[in-house]
């Protein structure tokens, strides 16, 4: 009797089976691209644990209505699931798994027909890692790599760098979330770094961490999220990432935080070369930045961390 696959959209009930095939799928890449298994953090169930109870809600925002969350079962069981999320004239692939022991056999294939869509309007875009298998299927689905992304990190220390901007973080509304007017001057900013709005994202983000407000000459110029998680940061003027990331590293050391990391797009060389200089380390595993055409200027952007959406 041959297995019997199904398709169909996953809802919120379908969270944890999709981060046990999550775990699976991140535990075989990292031993395919060479991780030893006593290194592979993957495989040690008491970390995977920690993970899932502080990412929890992100993996919820991404399945949130308007987007696309599409599970593959095999007699009932949950092998493999994409979601996507969309914006103002951008879908955005946020997650693409299958299963270890059941790639290969055409799973993929259907998810991201029905998550990640070729035809229609607006853009397409991924976060993607290298893992040839992925890569293949993304290249297939007509998107293409703009710009690596890697993790930056190090112990952070005070540092000064002198500036004219002035910084300021707005009152939040009820329950923490934005209020209306912040989320106007971040629909702004993000209309002239990135080309789209996203309103949902940062509703998300500042229930944890509102964002700073960088301004000059009475104009805000840039936001940015920092404290545990760094990202996504902003900027009109890629001249004053410098500025902008020692007040974050200054503060991550004030807090005592053991390490200081981003998500630090190779093409924005303003941040490249300043966090090069102060000593931060690149991360050995590579992401790209994929889409079906060019847009955004990402030499004034760092990417949300954890990487999941741009």
């Amino acid at each position: 009797m041959h297995p019997t696959l199904t398709v169909h959209p996953g809802t919120l009930d379908d969270l944890d089976a999709a981060y046990d095939v999550f775990v699976r799928a991140t535990a075989d890449l990292e031993r395919r691209v060479g991780t030893p298994d006593d290194a592979n953090v993957w495989l040690d169930p008491s970390f995977a644990a920690r993970y899932w109870e502080r990412r929890r809600p992100l993996f919820a925002h991404l399945s949130r209505p308007g987007g696309a969350f599409w599970v593959a079962e095999v007699d009932g069981a949950m092998v493999g699931y994409a979601r996507s999320t969309r914006h103002e004239g951008l879908r955005e692939l946020n997650e693409f798994f299958v299963h270890p022991g059941h790639q290969g056999h055409g799973i993929g294939r259907e998810l991201i027909a029905r998550a990640f869509p070729r035809g229609g309007t607006g853009r397409r875009a991924i976060i993607a890692s290298t893992d040839i298998r992925a890569l293949t299927r993304y290249l297939k689905a007509g998107v293409y790599p703009r710009f690596p992304i890697y993790a930056v990190s190090r112990k952070p220390e005070p540092v000064t760098v002198e500036t004219d901007l002035t910084f300021t973080t707005p009152v939040a509304a009820g329950g923490g979330a934005a209020t209306p007017d912040t989320l106007a001057v971040l629909r702004a900013i993000d209309g002239v770094v990135l080309g789209f709005a996203r309103d949902a994202d940062h509703a998300f983000l500042s229930r944890d961490r509102p964002p700073t407000l960088y301004h000059r000459d009475g104009r805000v110029v840039g936001y940015g999220y920092t404290g545990t998680d760094t990202g996504p940061i902003a900027l009109f003027d890629p001249a004053d990432f410098p500025a902008v990331l020692a007040r974050a590293e200054s503060d991550a050391a004030a807090r005592g935080d053991a390490t200081f990391s981003l998500s630090l797009p190779l093409i924005n060389r303003a941040a490249v070369d300043y966090l090069l200089s102060r000593g931060f380390r690149l991360d050995d595993f590579t992401i790209l930045f994929m889409s079906d055409e060019p847009f955004g200027h990402f030499d004034r952007y760092i990417v949300s961390t954890p990487d999941f959406f741009i």
